[in-house]
């Protein structure tokens, strides 16, 4: 085969090298630059699973995906929450760009439930992202279901590992692990299509982009605290108990 005729087999996008960050069909801009150089694609990969990895909860992981979670909302996207550890604090997240009436959370009495209910937000052709928080592990069988939902149905879906938690996500073609790291957050991609980066990225959550152009304090954080937002302030989200519709949330 001649050269030039290798060099264009090789450059088709199905095709990518060892070492090679791998192309994506679609990703979405996290907002932080540094951040979108090491992700295939650019960005969080749609049409697939994310696993995160936590150091410690409340260290700027939420402020981390916001960015890309209203990129998706502007698109006309939903935004679902599974079993999220706290109590989402509304204004934050309405200062971060999210629109309240495209974000729904979900609190589902048992494992079972939480992940029929992750499987079903996948799917779903109006869903841009879907987080679950599992409680319990999650095996392989599991996992590749969830990654061939979120495949089939193109969103982005992000498994939360919280610290101490067991088993991985085998099937989840990125994961990250964060954490602090002075003033800035330290996110090491510890695997990806392409293979892993030898150094975290260092990310200053302050610069993330905001429709007001200023920082706000970590919805995280602020859940964590124990505040309730303001009823007469903002809607807030849609919540959910369990099984059922995921549309049908008064």
């Amino acid at each position: 085969m001649r050269s030039s005729s290798l060099d264009a087999v090789l450059a088709h996008p199905a095709i990518w090298r060892g070492g090679d960050c791998a192309p994506e069909p679609a990703a979405v801009p996290t907002g932080f630059a540094a951040l979108d150089a090491v992700l295939p694609g650019g960005g969080w990969p749609q049409a697939a699973l994310t696993e995160m990895l936590l150091a410690r909860e409340g260290i700027g992981e939420l402020r981390l995906v916001l960015p890309g979670l209203a990129r998706l909302q502007a698109n006309e996207r939903d935004v679902i929450w599974i079993a999220p550890p706290h109590l989402p604090y509304a204004p934050a997240l309405a200062a971060a760009g999210l629109d309240l009436r495209r974000l729904v959370i979900v609190r589902p009495a048992a494992t079972a439930d939480a992940l029929w209910a992750f499987e079903q937000a996948l799917r779903a052709p109006e869903c841009g992202a879907a987080f679950l928080w599992p409680q319990g592990v999650l095996d392989d069988r599991a996992t590749r279901r969830l990654q061939v939902a979120a495949r089939e149905g193109g969103s982005w879906g992000v498994l939360w590992r919280r610290p101490g938690q067991p088993g991985i996500a085998g099937a989840a073609p990125l994961r990250l692990a964060l954490a602090p790291a002075a003033q800035q957050l330290a996110v090491h991609v510890v695997k990806r299509r392409g293979g892993e980066v030898a150094r975290p990225v260092l990310l200053d959550l302050d610069l993330a982009p905001t429709p007001s152009g200023r920082s706000d304090k970590d919805p995280a954080d602020a859940a964590a605290g124990g505040r309730s937002p303001p009823a007469a302030a903002h809607a807030g989200p849609r919540c959910a108990p369990g099984r059922g519709s995921l549309r049908g949330i008064p």
